[in-house]
């Protein structure tokens, strides 16, 4: 199913009346990505308003975390390869002019930390640590080369020093990851828990290409695999808290108003669950572009080729 890939930013909010957090939060509102109604009030999203202020009232720029861009899907039938394109360029770019918005309306300005996950999870999703390595050396050189100032990374070669990956991962999930238990109750009891589970769950699905047995085993197997998947998920945001604890805390991830974190969208997309690295980019004739799996945009379009690499198809005239 395609998908929109381009946002419009609006215009600025007006001061008159409105303290800088407020008016910087009705910057992000638009793009509030949520499973129920949206609702372009700030007073409700208290959490990000209290996030907010710690840096207005400091007149200090303000800083936002958002875990996310992990790695391409290793399913070859979604994506280009495993490093980032199109996709990846123009949800950056749409953050970068996010932050200097928000700039026009506070004069401290706003940066964004791109918290890169995919190393967190990288063995239960069955992409190497090599092709993670690889996608965030590239996800940085995107950055420098497109002139984004308004964002840095940080991954998880950022902490516990020269301990391999799989140590990495362990004293994380050790110290932050709630009990597999946890989590399979509050997927019985907590409506957006269940929604978290059933998307990862179909992500899992669609990212294993080569499993030999049925399809009822596959998805049992996933199934499985989404709890440790949301669990590690869990664990990474936690710890980004504790490096970070100053910082309006963001997620790709569907969020109710009021929620600790605030959802937003990389890009327009109909399903509230599509991201960059799970699609390809397939550019039209007047300049727009959508989303979809890499099987069906080069049906529809030619391949092009950016800086030596895959990077999008684009539609015949």
């Amino acid at each position: 199913m395609p998908y929109s890939s381009t946002l419009t930013l609006n215009p600025a909010e007006p001061a008159t009346g409105t303290d800088a957090a407020t008016r910087i939060l009705g910057l992000l509102l638009p793009y509030h990505r949520t499973t129920g109604a949206a609702t372009p009030d700030p007073g409700a999203h208290p959490e990000q308003l209290r996030q907010i202020r710690q840096f207005t009232r400091a007149s200090e720029p303000v800083v936002l975390t958002l875990p996310g861009f992990p790695c391409k899907s290793p399913n070859p039938a979604k994506v280009l390869g495993h490093l980032p394109d199109e996709g990846e360029r123009l949800s950056l770019g749409f953050l970068d002019r996010l932050c200097a918005r928000i700039g026009e309306v506070y004069e401290p300005g706003a940066r964004m930390l791109i918290c890169s996950d995919g190393h967190i999870f990288g063995d239960l999703i069955h992409v190497p640590d090599e092709h993670i390595d690889a996608y965030g050396d590239a996800l940085r050189s995107l950055i420098r080369r497109e002139g984004l100032r308004h964002l840095d990374t940080f991954d998880l070669r950022h902490v516990h020093g020269d301990l391999s990956y799989d140590a990495k991962r362990q004293l994380v999930t050790d110290a932050y990851a709630p009990s597999l238990d946890v989590l399979r109750a509050q997927a019985r009891t907590d409506e957006e828990t269940t929604r978290l589970y059933r998307g990862i769950t179909r992500f899992l699905v669609e990212d294993t290409a080569d499993f030999t047995g049925t399809r009822s085993a596959l998805q049992r197997h996933c199934r499985a695999r989404a709890y440790e998947v949301i669990a590690r998920s869990r664990a990474w945001g936690e710890l980004i808290a504790d490096c970070h604890p100053r910082s309006v805390r963001l997620s790709i991830h569907p969020q109710r108003p009021g929620a600790a974190k605030f959802g937003i969208r990389l890009l327009d997309a109909a399903d509230a669950w599509a991201t960059p690295w799970h699609t390809t980019v397939l550019r039209q004739p007047g300049g727009g572009a959508r989303l979809m799996h890499r099987a069906q945009a080069e049906k529809l379009g030619r391949l092009v080729v950016r800086d030596g690499r895959p990077s999008h198809y684009e539609a015949a005239c």
